[in-house]
């Protein structure tokens, strides 16, 4: 099998891929084509099928295993397949290892640090809390471990949550160390529970996509809902503390155009809205640069607002 990750402009595609995504669309003289998004382990191309009702393409749908035939070119600086014939795939010509993008970090290993900075909380009720989500409960502990960051953006990966929430766990312990007006046994747990809605509003793999909760309520109304109903289990944790927590997990986005409910009123919940976002954009950046195909200018990006170029040291 030939990996995502290793096309160049130019080749043949002639394999088995994961349908991730489906669109159909029109071009502005009126004739129909599809959008496709194929999927392995090691990442996502875009395709477009420009016949869509030629006999080379069977019927498909998402989250089909279909066998590509096409050309891979550039297009804006990243890589695009022209289809020209699809077929479906039965069960048993492949593995579904191979199709499910993971985190290149070690999840054991992750996990293992996350419950070490857990063990550094030294307030009890906070401590309580946590050990409550990441010890003691073990559905949402095999979510958490497996759940992507996001459907599109960072991290989206099997792993991806697990790994940006412990990126943004230490990003915090460091802000600590050098602001130490910040209170570290609220900002750790705070940046631990930031996402634990992502758990439920995103569907794992590989599937991969937002639940009916996830479109109706967004992760950060579904955290602070899973938060209140472990805190009632906990007789006696003050309401004043689990107010000041829950304000850090609707205050993480920073801004109201941002779907932050509200803006940072505590010195820890800017200091965590400033960690959320320095990974989520410096992982957004990884990924763009990892799958460039030159090292020139890439064009313009709408998430950055910017024509993007790759780092030349000399």
């Amino acid at each position: 099998m030939k990996y995502i990750k290793d096309y160049n402009d130019g080749d043949r595609m002639s394999d088995i891929y994961l349908c991730k995504h489906k669109l159909s669309a029109m071009t502005k003289n009126g004739k129909p084509y599809e959008n496709v998004i194929l999927q392995d382990k090691t990442g996502t191309i875009d395709a477009k099928i420009w016949e869509p009702n030629s006999a080379g393409i069977e019927e498909y749908d998402t989250l089909d295993y279909i066998e590509v035939y096409g050309e891979v070119h550039n297009f804006q600086g990243a890589l695009q397949v022209n289809v020209r014939r699809i077929r479906v795939c039965r069960e048993g010509e492949y593995d579904p290892a191979d199709y499910l993008p993971v985190s290149s970090k070690n999840n054991d290993e992750m996990y293992k640090e996350l419950l070490q900075m857990i063990d550094s909380v030294a307030n009890p009720w906070m401590n309580q809390l946590l050990k409550a989500f990441f010890v003691e409960d073990t559905d949402f502990i095999k979510k958490f471990r497996k759940s992507s960051a996001a459907k599109t953006m960072h991290h989206g990966f099997v792993g991806g949550l697990l790994e940006h929430t412990l990126s943004v766990t230490k990003l915090c312990d460091y802000f600590c160390t050098a602001y130490p007006l910040l209170k570290r046994d609220l900002l750790l747990p705070a940046a631990m529970f930031h996402d634990i809605g992502k758990t439920r509003e995103i569907s794992l793999f590989p599937e991969n996509d937002y639940t009916d909760d996830g479109q109706l309520l967004g992760h950060i109304i579904i955290g602070c809902e899973m938060l209140e109903e472990k805190i009632r289990n906990i007789k006696g944790f003050p309401p004043v503390l689990a107010s000041e927590l829950k304000h850090c997990i609707l205050a993480h986005h920073g801004e109201y155009e941002y779907g932050s409910p509200k803006k940072p009123a505590l010195m820890e919940a800017l200091a965590l809205n400033m960690a959320d976002n320095t990974d989520a954009k410096l992982e957004t950046m990884t990924e763009i640069f990892g799958s460039a195909t030159d090292t020139g200018w890439l064009g313009y990006n709408r998430a950055f607002e910017s024509n993007l170029r790759v780092t030349r040291m000399e």
